[in-house]
């Protein structure tokens, strides 16, 4: 798999942006797919399951991505970084709902997801 160097394909974003979220929850959508992305490449690289990357992978990927380089800096390299690790909880939720794999989930899974999260939380309110 080739990754690219776009944070998103404007394909995701239409994908996102029809999605009925909030601005907030779009954002945590991006990133969970960025993350997705990411981590699937990063597991490729090494040979291992998503599930058993080490957070420095996943740093040293960040700071690696090419979507990631003009005008940004270390700390903010490094934030995202954790984002990115953080974005496991959700994608492994996700995978554990859709009964597959992480590395098997698709952007439409990742969205249905946070469409369902979003519902449950108007529900609450």
């Amino acid at each position: 798999m080739q990754p690219s160097t776009e944070f998103l394909t404007p394909e995701e974003c239409a994908e996102v942006d029809k999605a009925l979220l909030t601005s907030r929850e779009k954002f945590s959508a991006r990133v969970a797919i960025y993350a997705l992305r990411s981590l699937k490449h990063i597991a490729q690289e090494n040979g291992l399951p998503i599930s058993q990357l080490a957070p420095q992978q996943v740093e040293d990927w960040v700071y690696q991505d090419e979507s990631l380089q003009t005008g940004i800096d270390r700390e903010f390299r490094q934030f995202f970084a954790q984002l990115v690790m953080a974005s496991l909880k959700p994608l492994k939720q996700m995978a554990q709902e859709a009964d597959v794999a992480i590395e098997s989930l698709t952007i439409t899974h990742v969205i249905s997801w946070f469409e369902r999260q979003a519902k449950l939380n108007l529900d609450k309110a």
